[in-house]
């Protein structure tokens, strides 16, 4: 059971400091970020273990904002065509929501551990032995309940981080992992390491070791907004991925164990173009998804190893003229469109700032294996063993175009 106490008790002290600050009450002035965040309502414990808020920055404006409360990236400012500093990143502005899984349960910049997106039914087996995982991703019409970015409320990007290391450009955070923890095998520990670059990159490594063969696949969470307005649908965000293939999902967005050429389909980004061109159409894959949810299968990732000096993917708003470029040793990256936000109740959440976002508002790009790896052994293998320990890159370039 989680325990909030420090600055924020809670929802109902978060709605109070914002009700006192509408209001207009004049207290001390607040030490903002960038992005306009205040670090006091980060600053909690939870699970009796310290939470905070972390600013990394370079000399040319850009500045990441990160929690040690599952390694979430909160926001991410870079200056935009006219030199405006622009929060590209999707978020909540103090702890309480992020911690409250109950009725704002999110992955919002998350580090996801231990396993990230979807394994089926929640079951892989690894040297003769079947492990379950807890199952938390249901689907209606189906019996099965997958397993979802490690266990979902109960994974990593639920649990708080211990700092190993943090100066102005650089955090490193570990979680140790128990044997058994979520069905997972294996006593497991893992860091995150984020830094920010004097030529605008966030890069990202995740390392992990284990006392036992297990499985791990980490990526980042961010929903990405390049032009800044999170009050409409990013149709006009242009994207490009650098891959012929993609792995077909099934309705309940579950590997089929095909693997499809993009060509001549909505699922071809080898020429960038915008989002909102096909995000509605009716081709099977993406009116099941309502938008996009799929795994492409990336061409910088050859005999066994991929190639993070090549651009697998990349994202570029006309409005603001924010390019943002993309770099992994993985071989797959899933997008995912946004299209559970702002439907089905989530269209009255404030987040960040005030914000009430709306569906299709942003765009994720996350490093992976590809779902459901542990069962595909015709695919690149997540299984991390004592002397084959865990190592996985990304890097995401900021630039004007």
């Amino acid at each position: 059971m989680k325990t909030l106490k420090g600055s924020l008790l809670g929802l109902g002290a978060a709605a109070l400091l914002f009700s006192a600050c509408a209001g207009g009450q004049k207290e001390a002035a607040a030490q903002l970020t960038l992005s306009g965040l205040d670090a006091a309502k980060f600053d909690t414990v939870i699970n009796e273990k310290p939470v905070k808020l972390y600013t990394l920055k370079n000399a040319n404006g850009m500045e990441v904002c990160i929690t040690n409360y599952g390694g979430r990236v909160v926001s991410l400012v870079v200056n935009d065509k006219d030199g405006k500093p622009t929060d590209v990143v999707l978020g909540f502005d103090n702890i309480a929501q992020y911690a409250d899984t109950a009725n704002t349960p999110t992955d919002y910049g998350s580090s996801v551990g231990r396993y990230a997106n979807r394994i089926c039914d929640g079951k892989f087996t690894l040297d003769g032995v079947t492990y379950q995982l807890r199952q938390n991703d249901p689907h209606k019409g189906d019996t099965r309940i997958h397993s979802l970015h490690g266990g979902g409320t109960t994974g990593w990007m639920n649990q708080v981080y211990d700092v190993l290391e943090v100066n102005d450009s650089l955090i490193k955070l570990q979680i140790t992992a128990a044997d058994g923890e979520n069905g997972f095998p294996g006593n497991v520990v893992a860091t995150t390491t984020y830094k920010v670059t004097a030529d605008n990159v966030l890069d990202i490594v995740w390392e992990a070791t284990t006392d036992k063969a297990t499985i791990i696949n980490q990526t980042n969470h961010n929903y990405y907004n390049l032009s800044g307005d999170l009050e409409n649908p990013a149709y006009d965000q242009v994207l490009y991925v650098n891959a012929d293939n993609f792995t077909e999902a099934d309705f309940s967005y579950m590997p089929t164990g095909k693997i499809l050429p993009v060509e001549g389909t909505p699922m071809d980004f080898r020429t960038p173009h915008a989002v909102g061109d096909s995000i509605k159409s009716e081709y099977s894959q993406t009116k099941n998804a309502h938008g996009y949810d799929h795994n492409w299968c990336l061409n910088t990732y050859k005999d066994g190893k991929g190639d993070d000096t090549q651009v697998c993917a990349s994202l570029y708003s006309p409005k603001s003229g924010i390019f943002m470029e993309m770099f992994t040793n993985e071989p797959g990256v899933q997008v995912y469109s946004g299209n559970f936000q702002g439907v089905g109740g989530e269209e009255n959440v404030v987040r960040k700032l005030g914000k009430k976002y709306p569906q299709h508002v942003s765009v994720c790009l996350e490093s992976q294996k590809f779902p459901d790896s542990p069962n595909h052994p015709e695919w690149a293998s997540p299984v991390v063993t004592p002397e084959k320990p865990y190592y996985s890159h990304a890097a995401y370039k900021f630039s004007i175009k």
